[in-house]
């Protein structure tokens, strides 16, 4: 049995549920290693007849090994007196409520998620506090079954929770229900209480089993006459001072580049590579990690007459920050070009529907795009056909031509 050092722990792995690492100096102090790869200091000890394991905390966070081993004798100090921690811990997480685990487990969940956007954490911050909170918020944690669940999902569906709530002096967030929400809300809830049982908050997750509300995927792109009209319609509002300037440019940025309105709407000079014609993204700003966006001349074009202003490409009009209030610009255009129900991201599919018009295939739509999997571009599929059957047509029409030039040659002079 090896001293414990940060060496030995980096290289301990396991392909097995769980694994075992313990330490020379301090007997019952160890490190717990799983096959996800995450690894917990803890602490095993007898109380009575019976053995307990106590998890100190994740290697690293907030611990170095030399940090876990001092708490480690303290804790083992204290069993000695006849303190179980264990048991304390219990009744604590026995008395935790819903609205105290949603807010534990958005301050200290990113040390268990590193990788996960802020904007991730953001959307589930919203659902969290605005769906869940107001309708299991003053429930005790351990006491939430699937049922609870399922209804929660069912009245998010139905609307219960929707309002329109002002956020700054000039903001306001307007909540919905439906489909979109109610999924959302189970997977954020879901992943919160996974944590929970990682943490040993709860014994189980209670969201193990609930069949998620998944909404219709919806089809909307544009045809080249809207997207026409639309672009005419921006340079109209921009001259009637309907619509600020750089809104406009950033929707026809959103329709030239296929991008998605975060990855353009908080674009700074850093990332923008105007010589080689492409934004790089780094990995927290892309949904799909690291990512290239190949400027066209329409949007190499579109950024290039846009000023340098500070950091982005796209400042607000005061304070700090990129521009704000795109929504409430998008209502205006829509409402003007006559695009009733179609949404910013369409702007996206649409980008996808013009490049399968023009006889890209389905992998090149996806690396424009930045999916990171085939099956994310397969929507796009029946698209694709209109190149090949226009292909195909020409041929059918070549074989047209010939026999009805052979029928003309070989008609008989007297039958005319």
């Amino acid at each position: 049995m090896p001293k414990l050092t940060k060496r030995l722990i980096d290289a301990f792995t396991t392909s097995a549920p769980d694994a075992f690492l313990w330490d020379s100096l301090v007997l019952g102090f160890g490190v717990r290693a799983r096959r996800s790869g995450t690894k917990s200091f803890i602490v095993k000890y007898r109380m009575g007849s019976a053995v307990r394991r106590h998890t100190l905390g994740k290697v690293g966070s907030p611990h170095t090994v030399e940090e876990a081993r001092e708490a480690a004798s303290e804790l083992l100090r204290q069993v000695k007196a006849g303190h179980d921690p264990m048991q304390a811990k219990r009744e604590i997480n026995e008395a935790v409520t819903v609205n105290e685990l949603i807010e534990a487990y958005l301050h200290e969940g990113r040390i268990a998620k590193p990788n996960k956007r802020e904007s991730s954490w953001a959307g589930d911050a919203s659902v969290l506090r605005r769906h869940v909170g107001p309708l299991l918020g003053h429930r005790l944690a351990r006491d939430l079954t699937r049922r609870d669940l399922e209804r929660l999902q069912a009245d998010v569906l139905s609307g219960k929770t929707a309002k329109d709530v002002r956020t700054k002096a000039r903001g306001r967030a307007i909540i919905r229900g439906g489909p979109g929400a109610a999924g959302q809300t189970i997977r954020s809830t879901a992943a919160m209480l996974s944590w929970a049982v990682m943490q040993e908050i709860l014994p189980h997750n209670p969201a193990i089993g609930v069949q998620k509300i998944t909404p219709r995927r919806r089809e909307r792109f544009l045809s080249t006459a809207e997207a026409k009209h639309m672009i005419e319609t921006l340079g109209e509002l921009v001259a009637a001072e309907e619509i600020p300037d750089s809104h406009a440019a950033i929707i026809r940025l959103l329709l030239f580049t296929g991008a998605r309105k975060s990855e353009i709407l908080n674009l700074t000079w850093g990332e923008v590579d105007l010589e080689r014609g492409r934004i790089l993204l780094p990995w927290h700003r892309s949904k799909t990690g690291e990512k290239m966006i190949p400027l066209n001349s329409a949007a190499l074009a579109e950024i290039m007459r846009r000023p340098r202003e500070g950091p982005y490409v796209f400042p607000a009009a005061r304070g700090v920050g990129p521009t704000v209030g795109l929504y409430k610009t998008w209502d205006r255009v829509r409402e003007a070009a006559k695009l009733e129900g179609v949404r910013l991201h369409d702007l996206r599919h649409s980008f996808a529907s013009f490049a399968a018009a023009d006889g890209a295939s389905l992998y090149l739509i996806g690396k424009a795009l930045g999916h990171r999997q085939a099956s994310t571009t397969e929507r796009y599929a029946h698209l694709t056909d209109d190149p090949v059957r226009a292909v195909a047509e020409l041929v059918g029409q070549r074989f047209l031509r010939i026999t009805a030039a052979e029928d003309v040659a070989t008609e008989d002079p007297s039958d005319r």
